[in-house]
């Protein structure tokens, strides 16, 4: 089939919209005062209401993708198109315009965990989920921090046991999103303790319903539970669903963490509360004071700077080309403008964040401020991504004090 022109394939997939989704309606102009008062990092909702989310998601994923539109750039033996970024571009940019149910949901099946299975994965496992994936029959999830390998991946002693044809995985992951409603999850497991930490991982893929996996919600302290900890009991799992090689669990697993890395980075960090900001700088009449004014300024340039750079990097993995330290240079902004958002809120606000006294626009801000800095640990943390760029970017020297020599059973715990 060859390859229509990106006019003819935009004037399908407005077709399809028109015949699928209703139009958004004009966006109101934002009056401070006026409309919900919340504004939070991460969407918390009751597990049943979640539930339903999803479903209404994969849903329209399903309809989408038999139309043509759920795989744009992928290879055809999955259900992709194969066709160049800029048509998949254009046709997100044509559907942000619709009501569609929040695809939130496969933020990291989809964003992670599938382009790793493509990268990694034997060619039972594409075969019998990339085209699943992007097609919303199944939903994946990340399965890697754990209570003592958090920033620090290589130090987790979840356990793999080779026997026959399966493994036998035991041990525990924390911080686990979506994990409740996840079909499948990527696992790194440790599959020999006599290797330099590094070296002695392994990925896979695992079955969330399996029999021995127990997923328990963890609370934050915005008051919600988006993440989980999952315990796994001696589950099994088929060789065919290791993702690359025997110990070789580490490259597999920067390839996902890159990825990751990019999607939290990916917005640039703050972008969709500027108007919100700036009307709460009016309504307190402080758009004239010229400290307010530089600092708003620099939260918006730095914005900008970081969704552009951003821009360039997710082409380039929808390219298909292995996304490198860029993707820790977007993560970083990603988290600091989030953090120079909250901060600048913080300022204007004043003793206002801090209870709930029925005033609009003010203690709404609480759960972004206090869900923030969750994104500094997440993917990564800061410091762990200043490390990349200084060995990758800046070609400083390694750490002093990190074995990688010795065996990870001789580490000391």
């Amino acid at each position: 089939m060859s390859q229509p022109t990106l006019e003819q394939f935009q004037a399908d997939a407005l077709a399809f919209l028109e015949a699928n989704a209703p139009r958004k309606e004009a966006e109101k102009k934002f009056v401070w005062g006026e409309g919900a008062d919340k504004v939070a990092m991460f969407e918390e909702k009751d597990r049943q209401s979640e539930k339903l989310d999803v479903a209404e998601a994969c849903a329209w994923r399903r309809k989408k993708f038999d139309a043509g539109f759920g795989y744009i750039f992928g290879p055809a033996q999955y259900g992709g198109r194969g066709l160049p970024v800029a048509y998949s571009r254009a046709y997100d940019a044509l559907e942000s315009k619709y009501e569609i149910p929040s695809q939130s949901c496969f933020t990291i099946g989809l964003g992670m965990v599938a382009p790793t299975i493509v990268d990694h994965g034997s060619d039972i496992a594409r075969d019998l989920y990339v085209h699943k994936m992007y097609r919303g029959d199944i939903v994946g999830c990340q399965l890697f921090s754990e209570p003592g390998a958090g920033s620090d991946l290589a130090n987790l002693s979840t356990k793999a046991e080779r026997d026959g044809d399966e493994w036998i995985i035991t041990g525990q992951k924390v911080w686990t999103s979506g994990a409740h409603y996840s079909d499948i999850g990527e696992i790194i497991a440790r599959t020999d303790f006599d290797m330099p930490k590094h070296k002695g991982l392994t990925g896979f893929i695992v079955d969330m319903h399996a029999p021995g996996v127990e997923i328990r919600p963890l609370r934050q302290m915005t008051g919600g539970a988006s993440f989980n900890e999952v315990f796994f009991t001696e589950v099994r799992v088929r060789d065919d669903h290791r993702l690359g090689d025997v110990n070789n669990g580490w490259n597999v697993a920067l390839t996902t963490l890159m990825n990751e890395r990019a999607a939290i980075g990916a917005g640039g960090g703050g972008g969709g509360f500027f108007t919100r900001v700036i009307e709460m700088v009016k309504f307190y009449e402080l758009d004239k004071d010229p400290v307010v004014r530089d600092e708003l300024a620099k939260i918006i340039i730095h914005n900008k700077v970081a969704g552009y750079n951003n821009q360039r990097a997710m082409d380039k993995i929808k390219s298909g080309q292995m996304p490198g330290p860029e993707m820790s240079m977007a993560k970083l902004a990603g988290t600091a403008n989030m953090m120079r958002l909250g901060d600048f809120v913080s300022m204007v606000l004043g003793p206002k964040l801090i209870a709930d006294s029925g005033e609009w626009g003010t203690y709404a801000w609480n759960q972004l401020i206090l869900g923030t800095p969750g994104g500094r640990i997440a993917g990564g943390s800061d410091e762990v991504m200043r490390n990349i760029v200084a060995e990758r970017v800046l070609g400083m020297p390694k750490d002093p004090g990190i074995d990688s020599k010795s065996a990870f059973k001789d580490l000391k715990k």
